[in-house]
């Protein structure tokens, strides 16, 4: 049987463990430690890894989100994922640069901040259909149907 200890320690002295996709020595994508993943070379990942990867993100963001913004605890289930989803897009720096949708949101005023969602970059040019989805949701506070 496979000593796992053993052998984690031996492929990442041999393959190295680097935290993002890198060409490899035959110019394939590559991650972690030695993880192929370019589809020329049948690479990838499994649902299961691709579902684990994510949990991560939703923790990892959901933190960002209650350090970044006081009135994170004031707003409903609904519109902290409309927030979430956008800070897990654009990052939480730039939806913090959403000055007035903040002060709206603080103020409990969505149809305000479903309003200043849709006066950006955003939603003029980067992702208008997505940026319209999700205003929606915060004005109402409803999935659409």
């Amino acid at each position: 049987m496979i000593n796992e200890a053993q052998v984690t320690a031996l492929l990442i002295r041999e393959e190295a463990e680097v935290l993002h996709a890198y060409p490899d020595s035959k110019g394939f994508i590559t991650c972690c430690v030695g993880r192929m993943i370019d589809p020329r070379k049948g690479g990838g990942f499994s649902q299961d890894e691709s579902r684990y990867l994510l949990r991560n993100d939703i923790h990892r963001f959901t933190a960002e989100c209650e350090r970044a913004f006081e009135w994170w605890p004031l707003l409903d289930s609904i519109r902290q994922q409309v927030i979430f989803c956008m800070v897990f897009q654009m990052g939480v720096t730039k939806v913090a640069g959403f000055h007035q949708m903040c002060l709206a949101l603080g103020r409990g005023d969505y149809l305000r901040a479903s309003i200043e969602m849709l006066d950006s970059d955003w939603a003029r040019e980067d992702s208008p259909a997505r940026a319209n989805r999700m205003a929606l949701i915060m004005k109402t506070g409803e999935w659409p149907a």
